[in-house]
């Protein structure tokens, strides 16, 4: 590989990314022919074919894959450290941008992300809201935020909060109807709305407390969501009850929409932690919005 150049690599990386010569160009504003003549330059140099070529798809060999696998950190921290010493002189700008689920986005993000905007109007602010689970590598980000058990053992994590609690809870109604629950075992008797992942397809369990252990709860399921937004609202109209992060319902109990249930036997879960690549954090324009989040949400 001794003629192999950087910039054919990222071509390279960019290619199996974007699934096609044309959007890669697309990507890295380049014309199809200047790519794809990097491709050939890259196979010509490793001396190995690193796609299997048909008139719709492109599939890495084996080769290409095993070359993807071993440089795609080693290019992303090559380009980390570039853009870090072209940062040193000038006011962050360009774009950012960051994964959260949901409710981070509305409990958190909501209330300042405007104030950094408008502190740092050079950088260019990427907000993508996914309750699915996000490989920020792969997809081009330059953070992302989960609980802590979420997040992947590579990747550099910095804590934003505490352990959040996981609260159960219903409408005034719905208690009005079917009674407060006082024991795990009353459970049984109760409805309640399900919450599915999106990425795993499997279903978010209910745990709570017992005798000072974490223990999953059977409940009688009357209807199953992948959104929290729903999930809650299914909650307010005395569907079924609920179950979610504290934070997300605070705001329904200090109204009176939503009731707290059993609270003493609520569960406790990793607080939220901000995860990014090694050295990303270096380069300004990402390193300011690290240190903005961390200074609002730990407070």
């Amino acid at each position: 590989m001794k003629g192999t150049t950087y910039n054919q690599l990222i071509a390279f990386q960019t290619i199996v990314e974007e699934g096609s010569i044309r959007s890669a160009a697309r990507k890295l504003e380049m014309s199809p022919p200047t790519v794809s003549q990097s491709l050939k330059l890259l196979e010509s140099n490793v001396g190995l074919t690193l796609f299997n070529r048909s008139t719709r798809r492109m599939d890495l060999t084996d080769a290409g894959l095993l070359l993807y696998e071993r440089t795609k950190e080693a290019l992303s921290s090559l380009s980390n450290a570039l853009e870090s010493v072209n940062d040193l002189s000038e006011t962050p700008s360009g774009i950012v941008r960051i994964t959260v689920p949901r409710f981070v986005y509305q409990v958190y993000l909501c209330p300042i992300y405007a104030d950094f905007c408008a502190e740092y109007p050079d950088i260019q602010l990427e907000i993508s809201v996914s309750d699915a689970a996000v490989d920020i590598v792969r997809e081009g980000f330059d953070l992302g935020i989960r609980f802590g058990d979420r997040v992947s053992p590579d990747m550099v994590a910095k804590k934003l909060t505490g352990p959040l609690k996981g609260a159960l809870f219903a409408s005034s109604e719905y208690l009005q109807q079917h009674g407060m629950p006082k024991t795990i075992d009353d459970l049984k008797q109760h409805k309640y709305v399900q919450y599915r992942y999106i990425t795993s397809n499997q279903l978010a369990p209910l745990e709570l407390m017992q005798d000072g252990e974490r223990v999953i709860v059977e409940m009688p399921c009357t209807m199953i969501v992948n959104d929290t937004d729903l999930e809650i609202d299914a909650a307010i109209k005395g569907v079924g009850m609920g179950s979610i992060v504290e934070p997300c319902v605070q705001g329904y109990f200090d109204s009176g929409e939503l009731v707290p249930v059993m609270q003493e036997q609520w569960a406790s879960y990793p607080g939220l932690y901000l995860y990014y690549v090694q050295n990303s954090q270096k380069i300004r324009r990402v390193k300011v919005l690290i240190d903005y989040l961390v200074e609002k949400m730990s407070h």
